[in-house]
């Protein structure tokens, strides 16, 4: 199957909304989150406005097994009782997120730091116990596991007029003041349909959708929603590039424009991949 050549004919212009960028774990913690702060803070200073969203599952993790708290996940999904959510809040909302933020001031850029329950940027509300297929007939209870309900559009757009680039962990907040832990690839995605943005760029150690995934150079740089499920379907797409397909095309269809799934970046790539979409990643597109 030969991607989409008609899919990424135009630039992603930040006229057309802000840039959501999402952040995996592993990238916030390695040598290459220099490398991203100078490009997000070079395209803040152009006039870009832009959103970074970031994770820290594999940090969290780490954590847990340090303290001897047990790990339990259901398909991709943390079980999050009342001592998970707590290293959850001292990874992603203190540590990743304060370090995220410094590495952006380094590279002279504006952050702010915000979690779910600033404003609250998320709005959520506990997720009912739902049936997975993988572990059997019964609901499953995640526990302070959250579903967005609401994103504070305002304050996000408050803050990108003012200059600065926010910085959101992935916790959410209910009304009564419940945490709750929700996906980064969900908020990402919630994010960019909720501030129409022009482009979400997934960024993590993968280097896009390959045909081959021992093979980086098998890299397919576009594919449009049908062809990325006839992929899935022929077994090309296996493991976690599975649910990041499918949560990608589900804010395809609810607006947003380009989703762009990315590796480790060299110097100015993300600004490369935003002008010239498919250039560096895969773009996924309706």
């Amino acid at each position: 199957m030969k991607g989409s050549e008609s899919s990424a004919e135009a630039p992603v212009t930040a006229s057309a909304g802000p840039l959501v960028i999402k952040l995996g774990g592993e990238v916030v913690g390695s040598p290459a989150l220099a490398v991203l702060a100078s490009d997000l803070a070079a395209l803040s200073r152009a006039g870009t406005r832009a959103v970074v969203v970031h994770g820290g599952g594999a940090q969290a993790t780490r954590l847990q097994e340090r303290l001897g708290i047990p790990v339990r996940q259901v398909a991709g999904q943390r079980v999050t009782d009342a001592e998970t959510l707590d290293v959850m809040k001292m990874v992603v909302a203190g540590k990743l997120n304060v370090d995220l933020c410094a590495a952006l001031l380094a590279a002279g850029a504006r952050p702010v730091g915000l979690h779910g329950a600033s404003g609250p940027a998320l709005a959520a509300v506990k997720r009912p116990p739902k049936v997975h297929a993988s572990v059997g007939p019964d609901p499953v209870d995640l526990g302070l596991v959250g579903d967005i309900t609401g994103v504070d559009r305002g304050l996000l757009e408050l803050l990108g007029s003012g200059g600065y680039l926010p910085v959101l962990a992935c916790l959410g907040a209910g009304a009564d003041g419940q945490v709750y832990n929700i996906n980064a690839d969900t908020v990402a995605n919630r994010v960019a349909i909720e501030l129409g943005a022009a482009g979400l760029f997934l960024v993590s150690d993968v280097p896009g959708v390959l045909r081959d995934v021992a093979d980086p150079a098998s890299r397919i740089p576009s594919l449009t929603v049908a062809e990325g499920r006839a992929l899935i379907a022929s077994g090309a797409v296996t493991r976690g590039m599975i649910p990041k397909l499918e949560e990608s095309f589900a804010a395809l269809a609810e607006g947003v424009r380009r989703i762009h799934i990315l590796g480790r970046l060299r110097p100015g790539d993300l600004a490369r991949e935003a002008s010239a979409p498919g250039s560096i990643g895969t773009v996924l597109v309706p």
